[in-house]
């Protein structure tokens, strides 16, 4: 009989495995070696009872060499960030207010620590009518670090290209399941594996940025939460001068993730005696920056300005590294003298810390995403003991205040 083409089997791999030569397989079986051939080239289909017959000689059951491919859906997406082409590229999904955004599995982004499973591949870029890209105003401090155009406005970096994507499953429901978070804290991903063992059908998806660009993704209609932990000694403020300035008129609510002590990192026993960051420089030591729109960095000029310390004066200001982990690392590898993180990612790698700043840690979230279910699933967990555990143990951060509303705007 031919094998129907929708009919796959794993035959030949189980087989080679075991050791088995096919003509072995075909006399355990009580079947001909050109039987055997047939089937693992998909030539024949065989009958019920040879299929429970090389079942029973491989040892295994009859799922696990035969199966029907599917005729996957197809969805149109949102592309989070521009890519030169869409061969062979990876995606995760989610729906985020009302339509499918694809975040490209591409570089770091692939990772965490182990690969991450795609959901899908884009097959296609959809042609959008030509335009600007939207236009970003940044507010206060970050705006006079980067030169606007003469319309006093910063270009985007995120296009309006759309793709194809074919999806790896069926399972629709785990993609509209699935929250998306932008952030930079390390206990967004302890909150998220802990909700996910609370809420299995739950699924929540984080994604690495510094503070403005996690609060501009939001903008964008990327994710639902952005996580941020900026200071504003202007007003005395964290973080709600800079939600209203981006978000410009939308409403949203900022609920806090608790407040985190930031300082420095320096080497273990801290053999230079490092104690501020005039002696950064007294003492010509070097440091490992983070980029343009990271509460780190904000920290590290704001703290310089009060000390009138010009950032040039400092060796490696210009030395930039994308995460806390990636801090830590330079530091705890020799490839830098200090950087600026937090106490619980100093504890993490065995490095010492000098604290210089308390910085409340809050989650945006657009008020129209607050009626989504899934949405409200993942923040209904935050006051949840399976999560205040992970985030008591941690060191240099008070939870006293989790789950609070601090600010709407």
């Amino acid at each position: 009989m031919k094998q129907d083409s929708k009919l796959l089997n794993n035959l030949k791999s189980i087989r080679t495995r075991l050791d088995m030569s096919q003509q072995d397989l075909a006399d355990l079986a009580g079947v001909t070696r050109q039987t055997i051939s047939g089937v693992e080239s998909g030539q024949y289909a065989p009958s019920v009872v040879i299929t429970l017959r090389l079942a029973k000689a491989l040892g295994c059951q009859v799922e696990d060499l035969f199966w029907l491919e599917r005729d996957l859906p197809e969805i149109e997406a949102v592309l989070a960030k521009p890519v030169s082409n869409t061969r062979q590229l990876r995606v995760s999904m989610a729906r985020v207010g009302g339509q499918w955004v694809a975040y490209p599995l591409i570089g770091k982004d692939a990772f965490r620590q182990d690969m991450i499973p795609a959901d899908g591949e884009a097959i296609a870029v959809v042609p959008q009518p030509e335009g600007d890209f939207p236009k970003e105003k940044l507010p206060r401090e970050v705006s006079r670090r980067k030169p606007p155009n003469s319309k006093g406005e910063v270009q985007s970096q995120i296009g309006t290209d759309k793709v194809r994507v074919r999806l790896l499953d069926d399972n629709l429901d785990t993609l509209n399941n699935t929250v998306v978070i932008a952030g930079c804290s390390p206990v967004i991903s302890l909150w998220a594996r802990a909700t996910e063992r609370w809420h299995p059908q739950l699924r929540v998806q984080y994604n690495f940025a510094n503070s403005m660009a996690a609060l501009y993704s939001l903008c964008r209609g990327e994710v639902h939460i952005a996580g941020m932990h900026l200071y504003d000694p202007k007003t005395g403020e964290y973080n709600t001068p800079f939600v209203r300035d981006v978000l410009g008129g939308r409403k949203a609510v900022l609920i806090t993730l608790g407040v985190w002590e930031e300082g420095l990192l320096l080497k273990s026993g801290n053999p230079m005696g490092i104690r501020t960051v005039t002696d950064l420089v007294e003492r010509g030591s070097t440091i490992i920056n983070r980029e343009i729109g990271s509460g780190s960095r904000m920290l590290l000029e704001q703290t310089l300005q009060q000390q009138h310390i010009p950032f040039h004066a400092v060796q490696g200001f210009d030395c930039i590294v994308k995460s806390h982990q990636d801090v830590a690392q330079a530091v705890e590898s020799g490839d830098a003298d200090a950087g600026i993180s937090t106490a619980s990612v100093a504890a993490a790698f065995g490095l010492e810390f000098i604290p210089l700043h308390q910085s409340r840690y809050d989650l945006v979230i657009l008020k129209e995403y607050l009626e989504e279910a899934p949405v409200q699933q993942l923040l209904g967990t935050l006051g949840h003991r399976l999560v205040l555990s992970q985030l008591e143990i941690l060191g240099g951060y008070d939870i006293s205040n989790v789950g609070e509303v601090v600010a709407t705007v």
